[in-house]
Formats: structure tokens, sequence, C-alpha cells
């Protein structure tokens, strides 16, 4: 009779196995058919997932269902292995996203974002300029900047001043406050001659609606804070993904145990 635990890591294994199907399937078709150049990045990470969790979940299955120890052993090891790797990134997670927050404004209903509060980390990450290029070209074709404009288009600029706007709205879609611009529409501001020498990011803005601050210290900075944010909830994800894997991997030794010894009675 084929023992509980055996049961259970061939079910979980199965239900792993049918997951990682349309996962497979979905990468494929962001290769063929992925319309941008963000959507076509991503085709080869979820490509990998679903092949790792294919091989992984086999592995797995025919280990337990069938006794095939040695296949066993080795799904056991990939998941210790996988345990430490999700135990060290949470870890690394919550240490790169313990500094940052926007920078509150007086008589705003928006926060401003500067680089320099971020890990430096995360800092030199957006500061290499074919990351930086990759990741400004989602922000454009995106169009983040696009959807800000059309919805605060009828704004004078004491109405935009009281939006609560997004970190990449703020960011990446108008000058700093700093600036001192004089304001035409959302993403259409003069430059002055009092703007601050000071911001890099006044002589970077520009009108257009391809370079506005996409180039600025703020505009990374309202993406490194909704990395922060994203990164937060994953590491919280992960602890309840870890708990799970630690307790599908004492199964997986339970069954293990029950391959060895069914083999030793057979000699």
């Amino acid at each position: 009779m084929v023992r509980f635990s055996n049961n259970i890591i061939g079910l979980l294994n199965f239900l792993t196995f049918l997951l990682s199907i349309p996962i497979v399937v979905g990468g494929v078709w962001l290769s063929k058919h992925g319309s941008t150049e963000c959507d076509r990045w991503l085709d080869k990470p979820v490509i990998a997932i679903g092949v790792f969790l294919l091989i992984v979940s086999l592995a797995g299955l025919i280990g337990a269902c069938c006794r095939v120890t040695w296949l066993l052993w080795l799904y056991l090891l990939v998941m210790f292995l996988l345990i430490v790797i999700l135990f060290a990134f949470t870890i690394f997670a919550f240490v790169v996203t313990n500094k940052g927050a926007g920078e509150v404004v007086s008589n705003r209903g928006y926060k401003e974002y500067r680089l320099g509060d971020y890990s430096n980390w995360l800092q030199k990450r957006v500061n290499n300029a074919k990351t930086w290029n990759r990741i400004k070209s989602c922000l454009q074709s995106g169009k983040v900047c696009t959807e800000f404009h059309e919805k605060f288009l009828n704004d004078t600029v004491n109405d935009l001043y009281k939006e609560n706007l997004s970190a990449l709205q703020s960011g990446c879609c108008k000058p700093s406050d700093e600036c001192n611009f004089i304001y035409e529409n959302p993403t259409t501001w003069t430059k002055t001659a009092n703007a601050s020498l000071n911001n890099p990011d006044c002589n970077a803005w520009d009108n257009d609606p391809n370079t506005l601050c996409f180039n600025c210290q703020s505009c990374k900075a309202g993406l490194l804070h909704n990395v922060k944010t994203a990164w937060k909830k994953v590491a919280v994800i992960n602890i309840i993904v870890l708990i799970f894997l630690i307790i599908v991997y004492t199964i997986g030794c339970c069954a293990f145990r029950n391959n060895r010894q069914d083999n030793w009675k057979r000699y």
C-alpha cells in the first residue's frame, strides 16, 4: 500500500506539473506576440520558471509514486536549495528596501522623490545606462505620462498641485517643484531664468513627450519607490511560500525514507 507521505508528494507535484504547462505556454506566447520590449523581455524568465517547475514536479511525481529513490533524492536536493535561495532573497529584499520614502512637499497633494534616499544597491541598478534605457523604454511604451496628461489636462496649476499623483507620475511626468517652471499643461512647462541650478533634473526636463523627465533622477527615484513597495509585498509572500516549502520538504523526506525502507525489504 502506497504510504500517505508518498501520496501527498505525488498529488502536490501533479498539481505543480499542471501549473507549469500554462506558464511555459505563456512565456512562448510572449516571445512570439509581445508588442513591446517590456513584454518580450519577460518571455525568457517566464519560460525558465515554467521549465524548472515542470522538471522538478516530474522528478517529485515519479520519485514518490514510482518509488524511484534517486529521483526523489534529487527532488529533495533541489527543494533544499530552493528554500535556502528563497530565504536569502527574502532577507536581501528587506535589507535593500529599508531606506527611501517620498518627500512631503508643503501644500501639495503628492510627494517628490530623491534618488539619494534609496539604498546604494538599488541606485546602482538604475544608474546603469543600459538598464535605465530599457526601463525608460518600458515607461514610454506603457504610456505612463500620456495617461497623466490626458487625466489632468483640464487642471489649472493649483488643481494639479492638489492631485494625489503616483510616484512615477510625480517623478517622470512633471518637473520638480524646485525648478519653478511656468505651468502650461500637465506635461508642458516653460523654463525660467530662476530655475534651480542645484537640481540637475531642471536641466534634464524637456517638453518632448518622449523625453519629459524620463532622464531625471526623480524618475529613477519614483521607479525605485514602486520597486521598494513591490519587493516588500514579495518578501511577505516569500515567507508564506517558505513555510509551505518547508512543510512539503518535510513530507518529501518521509516519502524518501519510505522508499529506502521498501528497497531494503526487497533485498
